[in-house]
């Protein structure tokens, strides 16, 4: 199947033939899987000393005291050792060697990938995720490859609009908000909201052009993950490929 190549101005310049991984099956099942393998490999191992909180004489006086049983150090009568005590050993304390990572297989986290890819020319499912899509010519959204030179944010917001995708830009920006909770005060205060994904055969300076604009990630297309293209697990990103991202998606994630 062929689609057309889209200009810097938003004409149509050529077309290019889609490989067949855009025809791949849609498994929502094994997208989440491989997102939260990714999300999952990032946790920092952490725990408790086995020993803290029972480094202490602490010892029970027995029964027939008219006092409760608990555990208490010697020359005195303050309780130790049990969870209740102050300076007691914790309930159930944190190990280290608790497993987070959930682990996937490689072919099926190819194939998620694969599917994830043929979910991006799906334009139900990218209008589903929430993107503002009513300007965007085609699915997949295919351009030129002097996008990938394009370094001035002032350059790709124009670009972005004869695209018709800096609709889904301004959403971004617009749906930055405050975190409810405690999350606030624990360094993560803001939850921000996931735009455009850029894709290209070779980075000759777009990431400095994108990065500035609210939730818009560029990425080479040798780099794809289930995370980039499914944000969260859910599949359907829209995003926009350059000419040359295209010719090498064919060799990939086979």
């Amino acid at each position: 199947m062929k689609v057309n190549v889209y200009s810097m101005e938003g004409e149509v310049s050529g077309d290019v033939e889609l490989p067949t991984i855009f025809e791949e099956v849609y498994r929502p099942d094994l997208i989440k899987r491989a997102v939260i393998s990714i999300q999952t490999a990032r946790i920092q191992p952490m725990g408790n000393n086995p020993m803290a909180g029972k480094r202490t004489s602490a010892e029970s006086w027995g029964s027939g005291r008219g006092v409760a049983m608990v555990p208490r150090i010697k020359n005195g009568s303050k309780a130790g050792f049990i969870p209740q005590a102050i300076g007691g050993r914790k309930a159930h304390p944190l190990r280290v060697e608790k497993v987070h990572h959930e682990k996937i297989n490689n072919k099926e986290r190819r194939f998620a990938i694969r599917s994830a890819i043929a979910a991006t020319a799906n334009k139900e499912l990218v209008e589903e995720r929430g993107h503002k899509i009513e300007n965007v010519p085609s699915f997949p959204l295919v351009v030129d490859d002097d996008l990938e030179a394009v370094k001035k944010a002032k350059e790709t917001r124009e670009i972005f609009k004869n695209l018709g995708i800096y609709d889904d830009v301004v959403r971004a920006k617009d749906g930055k908000k405050i975190r409810a909770g405690r999350g606030k005060t624990r360094g993560r205060k803001y939850k921000k909201v996931k735009g455009p994904l850029v894709v290209v055969g070779d980075d000759k300076g777009i990431s400095l052009g994108a990065r500035n604009h609210a939730g818009v990630d560029v990425v080479s297309v040798e780099n794809l993950n289930a995370e980039l293209l499914a944000p969260g697990t859910h599949p359907g990103r829209l995003t926009i490929f350059t000419k040359s991202a295209i010719e090498k998606l064919g060799g990939l994630f086979k």
